[in-house]
């Protein structure tokens, strides 16, 4: 039976929702229904969220054609690796506990994953520990459009250029990888009207924790561990800010007030900063944004 650790009960219990939190439990499997296998069969993108030898959590996006992810009972069959110079392309090369969501803007749906992944010969085989099924709220709808090609060229560095910043500033979504004191990995979404993720300085970002499913697994795992990896990407050319650093909750009431909607903020430092132009062979669509979506401050 699913249970939470002691930094997920920590946060629902300073939020108040413990009592919702525990009915929340039900939602978490450890296999794939049918109609999980289904879901992710039709995806060609998946979110994957690890720690490297350090300790420092980073997201990436994986791709493939509709198909690539093939799901049993008790196991996802993953037909993609990251690229060389991807940030996990050497951690997943080896046996790896790992966090992942499958979201598909056109009909607002996702689905995490998290568990133990091996490498096979044409990808990854995962093993879960967690099957979620998620709410549609703050998913941006839009849909692939032509398949992008172009260079691709990796940037380091150890904070935001200008440029980035104005990026993250007209972001309507990121994706946060996780884990708990054991390692125990978990990648998330994040979505509003662009401005909900703010950039304070170069190595700063906060952004608002609107409500959600209640079980706080985001939140709990920095509660303990405060290790985290954002991954921004650009629905338009294809390219993925990766970032990783340390993020804490903000539980300032006063601070919390001039985001509308927000329940708390979370405010991130950042370490490192990779960029990868023409990361993701996916055009998207212009957005349709959520119904849910507070206004931004």
């Amino acid at each position: 039976m699913a249970t939470y650790h002691g930094g997920e009960l920590s946060v629902q219990r300073r939020a108040g929702l413990q009592g919702r939190a525990e009915s929340a439990l039900r939602a978490i499997k450890t296999t794939f229904p049918e109609v999980a296998v289904a879901f992710l069969a039709q995806q060609p993108m998946i979110v994957i969220g690890a720690a490297d030898p350090s300790g420092r959590l980073w997201a990436t996006l994986l791709t493939g054609e509709p198909g690539f992810l093939q799901a049993t009972e008790t196991t996802l069959a993953v037909g993609a690796r990251p690229h060389p110079q991807d940030p996990l392309a050497g951690v997943l090369a080896a046996p790896a506990k790992v966090g992942m969501i499958a979201i598909e803007p056109g009909t607002r749906r996702r689905m995490r994953v998290n568990g133990t992944s091996s490498p096979t010969p044409d990808g990854l085989l995962i093993t879960p520990d967690q099957v979620i099924s998620n709410c549609p709220k703050y998913i941006q709808q839009r849909t692939p459009a032509p398949v992008l090609s172009g260079p691709r060229e990796l940037l380091r560095g150890s904070e935001l250029t200008p440029r980035q910043q104005r990026a993250i500033e007209e972001a309507d979504t990121f994706f946060i990888a996780t884990a708990s004191p054991e390692g125990d990995a978990d990648a998330s979404h994040r979505g509003g009207n662009p401005g909900f993720l703010q950039t304070l300085s170069p190595t700063r970002l906060r952004w608002p924790d609107y409500p959600g499913n209640t079980m706080f697994l985001t939140l709990g795992n920095l509660e303990l561990n405060p290790a985290a990896g954002l991954v921004v990407p650009d629905w338009t050319t294809g390219s993925l800010l990766h970032l990783t650093g340390t993020a804490e909750t903000v539980w300032n009431e006063a601070e919390t007030s001039a985001f509308p909607g927000a329940q708390r903020l979370v405010d991130f430092t950042v370490e490192e900063v990779r960029e990868a132009t023409a990361a993701m062979p996916l055009a998207w669509t212009p957005p349709a944004y959520s119904k849910f979506n507070p206004p931004t401050p």
